[in-house]
């Protein structure tokens, strides 16, 4: 209700005064989210359909929706907006995002990085030979002290970090420019896929093809639904890598369990750090628990297994 009573209020756009806050197109993308989520598929191809027509188009170069000289693009639908100014809110992704030695390469500025969200071998390795979005996607750190950290084991002694949220130089220490993509325009096109695939009727391939020739791919000829529901899940993750999507597709498509588990596997025999209990992707932690204070004012029953 909520989603359907911003879309009738919202205007399509803005002045620039105005940039950033939501618009029509956003409210609609956030309910054909929904109805992703909710598996009714009918509705989410009628709702994100009308954001085809909304003079939303894919940059040329994929990488320009993460560059801060390039905020607000044709593909921005919905972005937190940041300035890393001493009198607004700023971002701060390398700073915590980096490799912890390598603050004063990356930076310029003394001390170490946060060392959170470093890519792993899986995502590294995820991506189809030419794909442009891998090195707009992830670089790699190269320094004699890399051998001090385990990240560095599956690269050679080089560690990988977010590229999407590095854009040199920096005025300020831990003060960054970059916006937060909340929505862009493809991951409707690749929404639009899915959901097409799933009814069953119409064809998916001119959303997903739009989004994978952008990349430098070749477009995919007809598939099966089975074989594209595998196809547009592989371009989901790799099109939104880094961009807080991955863990909500798998959970709308049922895979949660499944890949998480198989990854944690994975992350056990490369990390000596991680214990057997690391990854332990039980049923119940699917949902969140519902937070206690509100169990006890309303009478709510908790999610099975909190």
């Amino acid at each position: 209700a909520d989603a359907t009573d911003a879309i009738a209020g919202l205007p399509a756009t803005y002045g620039e005064a105005q940039t950033g806050r939501a618009t029509k197109g956003a409210a609609l993308t956030l309910l054909g989210d929904v109805y992703m989520t909710m598996k009714d598929y009918p509705k989410a191809v009628t709702t994100l359909q009308q954001v085809t027509t909304m003079n939303y188009t894919l940059v040329s170069n994929y990488a320009d929706n993460f560059d801060p000289a390039k905020k607000n693009n044709s593909e921005s639908i919905f972005s937190v907006q940041y300035n890393s100014g001493l009198e607004t809110e700023n971002s701060n992704y390398i700073f915590v995002f980096g490799p912890t030695n390598g603050k004063v390469d990356l930076t310029g500025y003394n001390g170490n990085l946060g060392v959170c969200n470093i890519p792993t071998p899986s995502i590294v390795n995820a991506y189809e030979p030419n794909d442009k979005r891998k090195d707009a996607s992830i670089a790699m750190y190269s320094n004699a002290t890399n051998s001090a950290y385990q990240e560095s084991v599956a690269f050679g002694g080089k560690i990988p970090f977010i590229k999407k949220f590095y854009h040199p130089p920096y005025a300020r220490d831990g003060r960054s420019d970059e916006n937060w993509p909340v929505y862009r325009y493809s991951q409707v096109l690749l929404m639009l896929a899915e959901a097409i695939n799933e009814t069953g009727t119409g064809d998916p391939l001119p959303y997903i093809n739009k989004v994978r020739v952008r990349a430098g791919l070749a477009p995919l000829g007809a598939l099966g639904q089975a074989a594209f529901r595998d196809a547009v899940a592989q371009e989901e993750r790799v099109e939104l890598a880094f961009e807080d999507q991955r863990w909500y597709q798998l959970l709308r498509t049922g895979k949660a369990q499944s890949v998480m588990t198989a990854h944690g596997i994975a992350e056990k025999q490369r990390l000596n750090r991680l214990s057997a209990a690391s990854y332990n992707i039980q049923p119940y932690k699917l949902l969140f628990p519902i937070p206690e204070r509100e169990v006890r004012l309303n009478g709510f029953e908790q999610n099975t297994g909190w």
